[in-house]
């Protein structure tokens, strides 16, 4: 049984699919967080990629405000902006403004990775940062610490989580801010990179505790077969992406089930499918209160997505009732 104090969020990444312009994956992504908010999901975030075909959301704030605007009560946040690719007094205003719009709903979360590919990475004029420096500096603007006083001032106080890896845990634990893992860090061994960062933690005004929550695919159906097979269009698009170089549009089952691979491929797609929890409601919750247990991770961020949206939005519902239960 998943503990009660474990709260459910999801992250959607707005991805495209094959015959669809890009908008309708973000016309998609505000639909899907507004069934999240009906659901009782604690959070919905999104993210930031620039250059992918298979992703249409490269502005996190600007789809944030538009999703606020189709909610009232879930949290809203990043997973996350990616630190390098921006100034920071230029993402505490973005936060600053849209938390105008949803004060006391806003969450900024932050990370380090670098764009998808080198000419990605030459438009986004990205260099070597201080992500440490950096993250103290949006900190001081956002609290109003800062020789600079941010415009708007903050409606509400603006929480900021690190997207963690080795090296992000360190400099979480070091400022004092909340962590969000996934990746390798829920395999085996991950346990203690965590309580890495747990014992090196040093309380901060806004987090006097360690905290980390955990993201990975999660996707339910009434089998485990019918889940399983949910979660093959994101998987060999990941295993186009490593062996390509581009992270495509979303297939159908169909076709990502009978789709040519080659040998590496088959080995992605295994990968994908063994990082993912899929399965009927029993099997999911299960899987899931086990890596809870491990991890003491104190928030799902479910991150799972398929090619059909009816089948998506019955997922959704689906863990979302797992998490209801008494």
């Amino acid at each position: 049984m998943i503990n009660a104090e474990v709260r459910l969020s999801l992250l959607d990444r707005s991805r495209t699919r094959v015959g669809e312009p890009d908008a309708a994956a973000l016309h998609g992504t505000v639909a899907r967080a507004a069934d999240a908010e009906r659901l009782g999901y604690h959070r919905f975030w999104v993210a930031e990629h620039h250059g992918v075909p298979g992703i249409a959301g490269a502005a996190p704030a600007v789809l944030l405000t538009a999703v606020a605007g189709a909610t009232t009560r879930i949290r809203l946040g990043s997973a996350g902006v990616m630190l390098p690719h921006h100034q920071p007094l230029v993402v505490a205003e973005q936060f600053a403004t849209l938390s105008a719009f949803a004060p006391g709903r806003v969450d900024l979360g932050l990370g380090r990775s670098s764009g998808f590919t080198a000419p990605v990475r030459r438009a986004l004029r990205q260099t070597d940062g201080d992500f440490a420096a950096d993250l103290t500096e949006l900190r001081d603007f956002l609290s109003g610490t800062a020789e600079i006083t941010v415009h708007p001032e903050p409606a509400a106080p603006v929480p900021l989580y690190v997207l963690a890896t080795g090296a992000g845990l360190s400099i979480a634990a070091e400022l004092g801010l909340p962590v969000i893992v996934g990746g390798p860090l829920l395999r085996a061994g991950g346990e203690r990179a965590l309580a890495d960062y747990r014992r090196a933690f040093r309380p901060s005004v806004r987090q006097p505790e360690p905290w980390v929550a955990i993201s990975l695919d999660v996707l339910v159906a009434d089998t485990d077969a019918e889940a399983a097979e949910l979660l093959l269009p994101e998987a060999w698009a990941m295993a186009r992406s490593r062996t390509t170089g581009e992270f495509p549009p979303l297939e159908p089952v169909a076709v990502a089930r009978t789709a040519a691979r080659t040998a590496r491929q088959r080995q992605h797609v295994e990968q994908t499918v063994a990082a993912a929890i899929t399965g009927s409601p029993a099997r999911v919750e299960q899987r899931l209160a086990e890596l809870f247990d491990r991890t003491g991770a104190a928030e799902l961020v479910t991150a799972g997505s398929t090619y059909d949206r009816d089948a998506l939005r019955a997922s959704d519902a689906a863990l979302a009732a797992i998490f209801k239960r008494p």
